[in-house]
């Protein structure tokens, strides 16, 4: 052989060919993947079933949390209902008791008057006897131009007889622009004449309902009422249209 000057020379080696040995190295390389390959899916799965189980325990978990807490939710908003509903009838019992308590003023402020009104006809104070206006009174009703009316006449004295006479009622006003006067018998029904007649030992109420014409402006009322007998009296009363609301 020819020996090239310059040139590096490799020893050489010679190996027993043997191709059996080759297959097992392949065998025993499968054999350690397969093994690494199984031990990494037998990991995985164990990993995911623990994450399972445990993802299905919190599942369990907030399930059992969500109903503690829609039977809180329920719980709660039934007390806030007893509550509504013990403070509605709280109001309501208030204002019951409220109406009562004005009732009851106005039954005494009632109850005051009539007493006053009795113990005056049975013992009049100084020039305050003989015959005399009571109550008069205007109120409005839920009819236009309609208005109920009530007049009382008294007899103050200290020893009463039956008193005769007559009362007239007269509205003045104007009506369409021009003075205007109407007698209570031309505006109510329950009055068939322009003299009342009065007849009464105590007391005499004259009450019902007038309307009024269209175009009619009432300013004033003016009542003269007269007593018969041996000492006839007339006495007179005027005063501005003022109606009370019913």
């Amino acid at each position: 052989m020819a020996v090239v000057t310059g040139s590096k020379q490799h020893e050489l080696k010679i190996v027993q060919y043997n191709p059996w040995r080759r297959v097992l190295m392949v065998l025993v390389l499968m054999a350690v993947v397969g093994s690494g390959v199984v031990a990494s899916y037998y990991t995985g799965h164990h990993t995911g079933m623990a994450g399972q189980e445990k993802a299905l325990d919190d599942v369990a978990r907030l399930r059992l949390e969500l109903s503690a807490s829609e039977s809180n939710v329920d719980s709660l908003t039934q007390q806030l209902a007893n509550i509504n509903l013990g403070a509605e009838v709280d109001r309501q019992a208030s204002e019951t008791v409220r109406q009562e308590v004005i009732g009851l003023k106005d039954q005494v402020a009632a109850l005051e008057e009539e007493n006053s009104f009795y113990r005056n006809l049975m013992a009049p104070t100084g020039n305050k006897r003989g015959l005399t206006f009571g109550a008069v009174e205007i109120v409005d009703t839920d009819k236009p131009r309609t208005y109920n009316y009530k007049v009382v006449m008294q007899q103050l004295a200290t020893n009463h007889q039956l008193l005769a006479g007559s009362l007239t009622v007269n509205v003045i006003g104007r009506l369409n622009g021009v003075d205007a006067t109407f007698s209570l018998s031309q505006l109510s029904e329950q009055v068939s004449r322009e003299a009342i007649r009065l007849r009464f030992k105590y007391f005499q109420t004259v009450q019902g309902e007038m309307a009024l014409p269209e175009g009619f402006e009432p300013e004033r009322i003016e009542l003269v009422a007269k007593s018969t007998g041996k000492t006839p009296v007339t006495i007179e009363k005027r005063f501005g249209w003022l109606v009370e609301e019913a």
